[in-house]
């Protein structure tokens, strides 16, 4: 896969309506129908003015997203990376790792003292670990899927 991304990195006031509707329907779309995990993906977290919307298109299609939170808004003390997402027709070819590189990039400039912390599917931890997270405890349970809780140091 040779193709050049468009990659963006915005607040939720500098997104337009069709990026703003293409990132739900992506987090929808895989999150909720692919994983059938039924949940409120609206929480409110998309609009704080701290959160960063990564994401990537090729030509007009999304092909990767993911969320960069500020500290405090999730986790005491601790940035954090959430809805991390590559399209399924787009796995496999490293946008996950450019994503997240961008997003930890993010945490860094924004929140230099901060450690990042991810609920991470468990399935990813090994992943999660080459990017410098460590694990934080034993598996739990979101949505039923088994996850673990990780930390990234500042």
């Amino acid at each position: 896969m040779n193709q050049i991304f468009n990659w963006k990195i915005k607040t939720f006031s500098q997104l337009n309506t069709d990026e703003l509707y293409d990132f739900l329907k992506l987090r929808i779309d895989v999150f909720v129908v692919e994983q059938t995990c039924y949940y409120s993906d609206l929480d409110d977290l998309d609009r704080d003015p701290n959160t960063r919307h990564v994401f990537a298109y090729d030509g007009d299609v999304i092909v990767a997203y993911c969320r960069v939170l500020a500290p405090n808004v999730v986790y005491d003390n601790e940035s954090a990376i959430g809805r991390v997402i590559v399209s399924d027709a787009y796995r496999g070819h490293g946008l996950a790792n450019k994503l997240m590189a961008l997003a930890i990039e993010q945490t860094q400039q924004l929140w230099p003292e901060q450690t990042c912390h991810i609920s991470a599917q468990q399935y990813l931890e090994g992943f999660y670990q080459s990017l410098g997270f460590e694990t934080l405890g034993d598996m739990y349970l979101e949505d039923g899927i088994p996850h673990i809780a990780m930390r990234r140091s500042a």
